[in-house]
């Protein structure tokens, strides 16, 4: 058994504490201890790539307890490619936090993204439905505190509707998962994979109550319509650097989606047939209308890149909702490119508020100072976000819309996509033409708006190589997306069929359990 599976858990996990308690005085340690923690994390986690790159699949028990009884973490090439999405997002931010200040404008900011960090890789790897829940409010808890970092009204306010939603989806999670146990006896995923498939076709309303509500839950995650609307206030009034590692969190929901519905509830189990894919389309299509709406009338930046990752997560879903290994492959690729596309936009944004008096496109003035850098870094963002080429969000949409060809009402489809990339387009080339070249009078601009409740730095101040780097190295990624794209590609196919096919995945949690405990034995001893 390989004990560095589980590291991408354990490491944050016992930094977390260590940095709260032990060094909760001293800022530097804090930052080096944290920054230390993400790079070993990422060296971990380049390693589990590597490790799963043959297509095998490993697995971790917990106490050499026998699935499905253990507990179990799985290593396969999904999971080990987000978790090195994870830790490279991870790092990036926690070197622009530190080097901004966020993290001195409020308590525990480093030991809050550790616990963050351990709960989603955690997310990643469980082979354990209740697991998966129990990571999930891991991950929540440590969210609602990052979320507020800093303080504020408005921060508060949205933070508020960001825990009242998730702990809706909580209390659904709980039900589903209790439904789903009383129904098969097991909440081990592989062990799931089996039972549901032995359960009559007349006996399964239980089990498609359960697959609906965790579609739900997986959509509150993922700010999918009608439950889209936390997801712009929360990201707007996050601190930019929490925004940005939460450009992760919606594929959570995205991840859990296809794990799911693929090797539980995957198209060959009779008892639950299409009802999945029947709800999740419509609901992905609204979902980029409204991010694209949104982008037109923002009228602060960083709403307007909230609702432009709200546009990006409905595109993403929409290739999730076809549930074939081709629209899976797309959907893991424009993974990869939206996430590191909205971070680089959510720092940029940071970046900007430090020149400007505040993030209103329609009162302040662009700065003079280093004014062509940003009006770069915001051009090179934007593409990226919208899928314009060259970068690597044309060549995602292109495979979306490719593997979406053969869909029902494909010309609706299409006509969405295109139609929400357009807004999305014009809404950053007014936003850009306002923040780099045209002065609106205060005037006739109406009352500022301000970004957030804290003060700006001096205006005219130069940003330093430390503060723009992260950023820089954000739009590299998606650089590097596009330069590799048939090596990614590649990848992304084997990882989708592999998904699509999961009997690798049952044999290895199920079938392949040498040196585990003998439970009869345990049963004669008691």
């Amino acid at each position: 058994m390989n004990h560095w599976i589980i590291a991408p858990v354990v490491l944050p996990a016992m930094l977390a504490p260590l940095i709260a308690y032990v060094m909760r005085h001293d800022i530097t340690l804090q930052r080096a201890t944290s920054i230390l923690g993400a790079v070993l994390l990422v060296a971990v986690a380049t390693g589990l790539f590597v490790l799963s790159a043959d297509g095998s699949v490993h697995v971790y028990r917990l106490g050499d307890w026998p699935a499905p009884f253990g507990i179990v973490l799985v290593l396969d090439r999904l999971s080990a490619l987000l978790i090195l999405l994870t830790s490279v997002l991870g790092l990036i931010v926690l070197i622009h936090a530190s080097a901004s200040g966020w993290d001195r404008r409020g308590r525990h900011f480093h030991a809050l993204m550790m616990f963050q960090l351990m709960g989603i890789c955690g997310a990643f790897l469980t082979g354990d439905a209740f697991n998966l829940f129990v990571l999930f409010e891991i991950l929540l808890i440590a969210s609602y505190g990052l979320t507020i970092h800093s303080g504020g009204k408005a921060r508060l306010q949205s933070g508020l509707q960001y825990v009242i939603m998730n702990l809706a989806g909580s209390t659904l999670f709980l039900i589903a998962l209790g439904t789903l146990y009383a129904t098969t006896g097991t909440l081990n995923i592989a062990d799931l994979s089996v039972k549901v498939r032995e359960i009559p076709v007349e006996d399964a309303a239980l089990v498609r109550v359960a697959a609906m509500l965790l579609m739900i839950v997986f959509a509150v995650k993922a700010a999918l319509f009608p439950v889209q609307f936390w997801l712009p206030g929360t990201y707007a009034n996050a601190p930019a650097p929490v925004a940005a590692l939460f450009a992760i969190m919606t594929k959570v929901g995205a991840y859990a989606i296809l794990r799911m519905h693929t090797i539980v509830f995957g198209p060959d189990a009779a008892a639950i047939g299409t009802l999945s894919q029947d709800w999740l389309m419509p609901a992905a299509l609204i979902t980029i209308a409204i991010g694209g709406f949104g982008v037109m009338g923002a009228r602060r930046l960083m709403p307007l890149i909230a609702f432009a990752v709200l546009g990006s997560t409905g595109t993403l879903m929409l290739a999730v909702s076809a549930f074939t290994p081709y629209a899976a492959q797309a959907a893991l690729y424009y993974l990869l490119h939206s996430t590191f596309a909205a971070a680089a936009l959510f720092l940029f944004a940071d970046l900007l508020l430090t020149k400007r008096e505040s993030g209103d496109l329609l009162r302040a003035a662009p700065a003079t100072v280093q004014n062509g850098l940003l009006a770069s870094l915001f051009f090179v963002g934007a593409i990226g976000i919208a899928g314009m080429p060259p970068l690597s969000g044309f060549l995602g949409k292109l495979l979306v819309l490719d593997a979406l060809r053969s869909a029902d009402y494909t010309w609706l489809v299409w006509t969405v996509v295109l139609a929400g990339s357009l807004l999305t387009i014009v809404g950053f080339v007014r936003a850009g033409s306002l923040l780099f070249w045209k002065s609106t009078s205060p005037a006739l601009a109406g009352p500022m708006e301000p970004e957030s409740e804290e003060e700006a730095p001096p205006p005219e101040a130069r940003l330093g190589p430390m503060l723009v780097a992260p950023t820089m190295a954000m739009l590299i990624m998606l650089a590097l997306l596009t330069v590799f794209a048939g090596p990614v590609s590649r990848h992304m196919e084997a990882t989708a069929g592999q998904l699509f096919d999961p009997g690798a995945y049952i044999d290895a949690v199920l079938v392949d359990q040498p040196d585990t405990k003998d439970l009869s034995a345990h049963g004669e001893e008691h």
